[in-house]
Parts: structure tokens; sequence; C-alpha cells
């Protein structure tokens, strides 16, 4: 069993974060994956409004959360989100803890700079262009790096293989490859 955690915060990016939750859900189904995934608010309200007013549910609360049976976490962008997780000291040890024991951390757009402040971002990273500065490492113009158990995505429109990574990065690669096929990646001559 793996288990990742979703944190949910008002201002997270809307396509960062449903197409996060989406794609591991899709992965859990796909083959019996093994995989849980924790789709948690970190306020004590499960509801959380987005970037664009869209108001979602959480399952849970991040509270209720037991930090010791994770094995990833993701961090959906937006510039809200990203300042809500950057100033919640739980999401920084939950990142801290994760990174020291080996298990991946990942975050999207602007939320590599929440891993910044954690102290755990890599070398080599991607992000929304601009949101780099003052960061540690060198950003790259890529949609998605992965460095050991560092991943990092640039946005919107990366989420969908920043999804598919973490599938693939979690030792679903049967799942990964029917993802590949299902949601026509393949078909029409995506590199990935």
């Amino acid at each position: 069993m793996k288990t990742i955690l979703v944190p949910m915060a008002n201002g997270n990016e809307d396509i960062e974060l449903i197409t996060i939750i989406d794609v591991l859900k899709r992965a859990r189904d796909l083959g019996k994956a093994d995989l849980k995934i924790i789709c948690a608010s970190i306020t004590d309200d499960l509801e959380v409004t987005l970037d664009s007013g869209l108001k979602v549910m959480a399952e849970t609360t991040l509270n209720e959360v037991d930090i010791n049976s994770l094995d990833a976490i993701a961090l959906a962008g937006g510039f809200g989100g990203m300042n809500n997780f950057k100033n919640d000291e739980r999401i920084i040890n939950i990142l801290q803890t994760l990174h020291k024991n080996g298990k991946i951390v990942s975050a999207i757009c602007a939320s590599p700079i929440v891993l910044d402040k954690a102290g755990v971002l890599s070398d080599e990273f991607t992000c929304y262009p601009g949101c780099e500065t003052g960061l540690k490492g060198k950003r790259l113009d890529e949609s998605v790096v992965v460095r050991k158990n560092v991943i990092t995505s640039a946005g919107p429109i990366t989420s969908t293989y920043f999804a598919l990574t973490l599938v693939k990065e979690l030792g679903f690669n049967e799942q990964f490859e029917a993802l590949l096929d299902g949601m026509l990646v393949k078909r029409f001559g995506i590199k990935f």
C-alpha cells in the first residue's frame, strides 16, 4: 500500500488540484493499484475555495492525517494556495519528514516555493516562470523535473504530466502505461 497526501488550500489552482486528484484516482481504480489518496483540507473546514472561486470538498482535514503513514505529498499551486501552504508549519514539517525518509515530495506551479522554505528543493527544479526568484537551485524550462525523491512541475498545462509522473514514481508502472493509453497521451504522440 502506498499513501499520498494531497493537501487542499484556499487559493489552490483549480486545474492543478483537480488533475492531481483525478489522475491518482484513475491509477488507483485501474488494475487495482494499492494506492490510498488522502485529500485533506489544511483548515478545519472541509470546504475549500479554489483560485477561480469554485468550491470543492475535502475528504478530511490535515489534523486527522497520520503523517507516519505517508509515502508522498503533492502540492498544487496557485499563488494563494502556495502562500497558505508556506505559512502552515504542519505542511513544512510533513515535507521535511518525508524528504528525510526518502519519500516523495512534490509541488507544481508556485508551490516549489514551499519546498524551498522547507529546505527540500532540489538543485534543479521547475516551477511557474518567475516563481524561481530567490529560490536555491536552478529552474529548468521543462514540464516536469524529477531529482531523486523531489518532483516539480511548471504549471496548469503540465498538471497531467505531473500527476502521471507521481503514478510512475510511486511504482505503479502498469497503471502508468495504461493511463498513457487511456488518456490518449500515446495516441496523439505527446512526448512524455
